[in-house]
């Protein structure tokens, strides 16, 4: 009887067993591919916990680092977080899956001031996740007076104190406003001024960085930095005697967004990470932890009124007026390619 007893037993327990382990090996993985620094991480451990989904967390830099790994094939994610100009291009070379908006049911909470933009029109492809502009993180200690233009990243008193960003359509795209003309400039003749006015800055440049100058402005490192607003807020919240400005030239308003890539495994669960991201408790933790400006009504009431009315975060159209949103290039984004390399190279 109690041999009997336990061969049950021993029978239950290797079911049980085997069914742990199929439930782990069975286990739906999303695989999310997000800038560096560009969410609050106990918010994917929420996430898994919740709904039993195991998240397998990359970063990228740039856009075109994260397109070029997208293009080529083989990595398998199942969600990206692009900026606007990307996303339009993914969307006409066929590399975005369409949404189910019925499983987003929280894309109700996204101000309609951030949906039928023109890199999706339709509202197809793309959830807004976070917004901001392009500017100069300056040290109020060591700059003499207040920037305004461009130009003070070319000035020789400053040199091997300027911090550039090292992403080719920023950097190339500041340079183009700094000469008068539009960051989305195909015009030869002023984008190889562009060129020249970049290898003329070179030698002043401490560093080409992308996410470690925030720890370098905040340690007192530079002077002078070309930085997203998102950052340029979490630096000033680290030490007070840095301060933000958009420049008179103008700059680059954007809109990052999430979307699904093609060909995805698991669209439905993807689909559910991003209404999870749309949840408002969700939407606020990670406005607040990573202090960038969101596009949810009801994440951006929670948030502290100091955030709210600062021109750092949240612009008056005033500061944007002379802004603009980068637009696919084309065929012409291989010239920033090369404009890049000479520059890096020279």
């Amino acid at each position: 009887m109690k041999k009997g007893f336990f061969r049950i037993l021993m029978v239950v327990l290797c079911i049980s067993v085997l069914a742990v382990g199929c439930g782990k090996k069975n286990q739906v993985e999303l695989n999310v591919y997000n800038w560096g620094d560009y969410i609050d991480e106990s918010v994917l451990q929420e996430f898994e916990k919740k709904y039993n989904i195991k998240i397998n967390y990359d970063t990228f830099t740039t856009n075109e680092d994260m397109y070029v790994k997208v293009k080529a094939g083989g990595s398998h994610y199942d969600i990206l977080i692009p900026s606007d100009y990307m996303i339009k291009r993914m969307i006409d070379e066929g590399m975005l899956e369409k949404l189910d908006m019925s499983n987003i049911p929280n894309y109700k909470y996204i101000d309609s001031k951030f949906k039928n933009l023109e890199y999706d029109p339709n509202n197809e492809y793309s959830v807004p996740y976070m917004w901001g502009t392009v500017g100069i993180l300056y040290n109020k200690k060591m700059v003499s007076e207040k920037p305004t233009s461009w130009k003070v990243l070319w000035d020789k008193k400053y040199a091997k104190q300027i911090l550039m960003m090292d992403s080719q359509r920023d950097s190339i795209g500041i340079t183009l406003k700094m000469l008068g003309y539009s960051l989305n400039s195909k015009n030869p003749d002023e984008l190889e001024q562009a060129k020249q006015a970049l290898i003329e800055q070179k030698p002043l440049v401490l560093a080409y960085v992308v996410d470690e100058v925030k720890d370098k402005m905040i340690a007192g490192e530079a002077a002078l930095a070309v930085v997203w607003s998102g950052d340029a807020v979490y630096c000033i919240r680290e030490n007070p005697d840095l301060d933000y400005v958009i420049p008179e030239e103008g700059s680059n308003l954007w809109f990052d967004a999430i979307v699904i890539p093609k060909g995805t495994q698991h669209k439905k669960e993807a689909e559910m990470f991003i209404n999870f991201l749309c949840e408002t408790d969700i939407a606020y933790r990670n406005a607040d932890y990573i202090g960038y400006s969101s596009p949810h009504t009801e994440a951006v009431k929670r948030l502290p009124k100091e955030i709210t009315s600062s021109r750092h975060a949240y612009p008056q159209e005033e500061d944007l007026k002379k802004c603009e949103v980068f637009v696919d290039l084309g065929s012409i984004l291989k010239e920033f390619d090369r404009i890049w390399t000479e520059v890096k190279s020279h």
